[in-house]
């Protein structure tokens, strides 16, 4: 009797061990399988880093890329590169549970070559925020009252709100948005453009060129927009293009720059997208 019972437990501690695996599908159409919720993680994509923190789980956070700086508390983490340049060395000595990634990472083959489990998520869209918001929702096992679902509820109000806090004539608007130099814009098909159409206004950038296309300088003298807003995400100090002294944003002066701090929050697609929406419709809130 006394062995039935053993044998029983055993078989129930490897049910209960079974029952905390989970598996996730990333945007390579990789399966990832854990064993159990995944504790130190490297996050090498900054709305991957901020989402991971808005859903109260920075304290898993072992390492981040350059450029994830937001909240203030990442400072002291260990940097470990960028997209294109990933410290692996680094990455490896931590060894995490689990490495963020974006979906056009160089290093997941890499990594995973190591035995370092990768998951890489692609944001363009704002579909694109909330299904990414879900996954980590499930790779977190975060409660629903800091999960995925709240998280977008406070983008979509958000958005909602700025949109109906502009006045009838900003919604008139031709808007044309820079993400960085090239020039590189934001089309009508990225996460910022899908902002811009909720805001009520007309991006000058259609959706047929893609979410990010890399235009011709004088595709915009071309379109002639109301209102340029500028994300310098590329920090290159922003140079008049040729031609752009004609356009009826610049002879109005209806040009927004976004400076550091606030360009990260404009270009990157995660929790803060709340507060994007509101600086872009600051933006607009000139044009009367």
């Amino acid at each position: 009797m006394r062995l039935k019972i053993k044998q029983w437990l055993m078989l129930l501690m490897v049910f209960c061990g079974s029952a905390q695996a989970l598996q996730v599908t990333d945007d390579r159409g990789v399966t990832v399988t854990f064993a159990q919720t995944p504790q130190r993680i490297v996050s090498m994509l900054p709305s991957l880093t901020e989402s991971v923190c808005a859903m109260e789980q920075c304290q898993r956070l072992v390492g981040v890329d350059r450029y994830s700086n937001f909240p203030e508390s990442l400072k002291n983490l260990p940097q470990l590169g960028g997209g294109m340049d990933p410290n692996i060395e680094g990455i490896v000595a931590l060894k995490p549970d689990l490495v963020l990634v974006s979906g056009k990472s160089r290093s997941s083959e890499r990594l995973e070559a190591l035995g370092i489990k990768v998951v890489a998520l692609e944001t363009k869209t704002h579909a694109d925020v909330k299904r990414v918001l879900q996954v980590l929702g499930v790779l977190l096992a975060v409660p629903e009252a800091q999960g995925a679902d709240r998280l977008w509820r406070i983008i979509d109000s958000s958005v909602s709100a700025a949109a109906q806090s502009l006045p009838a004539k900003a919604k008139t608007a031709r808007v044309y948005f820079e993400v960085s130099r090239g020039p590189y814009a934001a089309g009508e098909a990225s996460f910022i453009g899908e902002t811009l159409t909720r805001l009520g206004v007309k991006n000058v950038v259609p959706a047929k060129l893609g979410p990010f296309p890399r235009l011709n300088p004088e595709y915009v003298v071309r379109a002639n927009p109301d209102v340029i807003m500028i994300g310098n995400r590329s920090m290159v100090n922003a140079v008049a293009y040729p031609g752009w002294n004609s356009i009826k944003a610049v002879k109005n002066n209806r040009v927004c720059v976004f400076g550091v701090a606030d360009s990260e929050v404009v270009v990157r697609p995660g929790p803060r997208m709340a507060e994007a929406a509101r600086l872009m419709a600051k933006c607009l809130e000139t044009y009367e």
